[in-house]
């Protein structure tokens, strides 16, 4: 159900904000129209990259080898003006590989020496962890700290990281040995977790045509930094009206078992429920969402559009859906068909 604009306060009020979001759209169609000289199909998984660029959050790209995620963020780098480093996880990794290290160095003039921090590849505007399971949970620590502090603390300085900055990590869900799961409350760091799926027929008939073929172009930037911090404050300014908040909160809390609104099957089936910091993404995505669409207003429908990458990871499964073979994007579900959005007007 869409929300009219009677029913919203709007917020978007000058004529360079409504053309902001003419302009946002405009930008999503010209970067997927980039992507496809190089990648075929995968259109959720690029929307919900997009979603994460202009909300200013992080995204984990799962999928088995081979089905083109780290070409997915190679490439979206090159269609926006930004500065692009891919990290390869490795057991062997350290933490200083990742944030940077100080090295004594030494003036030629005077020869007095001093301390120099070296920046490390996390210094760019978006980073690509390749097998973030791969590395050890000190390693996996440090990046997931300077992901939410947007900054690296070295003897005592701060260092902070660019702007706009945004990590796309991948991960192998079949591989599990030598891998090291990120732990629930790194996970819940990133806004989505995005399931690359195997291609269509069509779709692999394409990839093998395009792959075995003459190169289409190399695709061109279509926005600069300046042009994603001003897009990512308009979404921030964008109306939401209060029974789509109350649409959103309630999705939340009825996955959480130990609580009394707890949906029957919730308790069934999860151990811990998503957290507050759920509830914000549902917003803050429904907001970029609707502003992808051209639409000036958030409806309940962008908040049910975004659940399923947002609970994905955030939905503790107990024994007992393991052993049924429930699984968390099955439990979403069930709470979408669970709670109407027609009641969020009463």
């Amino acid at each position: 159900m869409s929300t009219t604009h009677s029913q919203v306060e709007p917020n978007l009020t000058t004529d360079a904000d409504l053309k902001a979001v003419d302009q946002l759209k405009r930008s999503a169609l010209a970067i997927r129209a980039e992507l496809a000289k190089v990648i075929v199909g995968m259109d959720d998984p690029i929307d919900q990259v997009l979603i994460a660029v202009f909300t200013r959050s992080h995204a984990l790209l799962v999928g088995v080898p081979g089905l083109a995620k780290t070409l997915l963020v190679s490439t979206l780098a090159q269609t926006l003006h930004l500065s692009f480093k891919r990290i390869q996880f490795t057991p062997d990794l350290m933490p200083s590989d990742i944030t940077g290290t100080e090295v004594i160095y030494q003036n030629p003039g005077t020869n007095e020496r001093t301390f120099k921090f070296l920046k490390g590849p996390i210094f760019a505007n978006i980073i690509l962890a390749d097998e973030i399971n791969r590395t050890p949970p000190k390693t996996q620590a440090a990046m997931l700290e300077s992901m939410q502090e947007r900054k690296v603390s070295v003897g005592g300085v701060d260092n902070p990281l660019p702007d706009p900055f945004f990590v796309l990590a991948t991960q192998n869900p079949i591989e599990q040995e030598g891998t090291y799961p990120l732990p629930e409350a790194q996970l819940d760091r990133f806004m989505f977790m995005i399931y690359v799926d195997y291609p269509s027929d069509a779709e692999e008939m394409a990839i093998m045509k395009m792959a075995t073929g003459v190169p289409s172009g190399k695709p061109e930037p279509v926005l600069t930094a300046e042009e994603i911090l001003d897009l990512q404050q308009i979404v921030r300014r964008m109306p939401v009206a209060e029974h789509v908040y109350a649409y959103a909160e309630k999705l939340v809390r009825v996955t959480r078992p130990q609580s009394p609104e707890a949906a029957d099957f919730c308790k069934k089936w999860l151990t811990w429920g998503a957290g507050p910091r759920a509830g914000l993404n549902l917003i803050l995505a429904a907001k970029a969402r609707a502003m992808l669409t051209g639409q000036f207003y958030v409806s309940c429908d962008d908040v049910a559009a975004v659940a399923l990458p947002i609970f994905r990871h955030r939905l503790i499964l107990n024994f007992a859906a393991q052993s049924e073979s429930v699984t968390a994007d099955d439990i979403t579900r069930r709470i979408l068909e669970a709670v109407p959005k027609d009641e969020m007007l009463k």
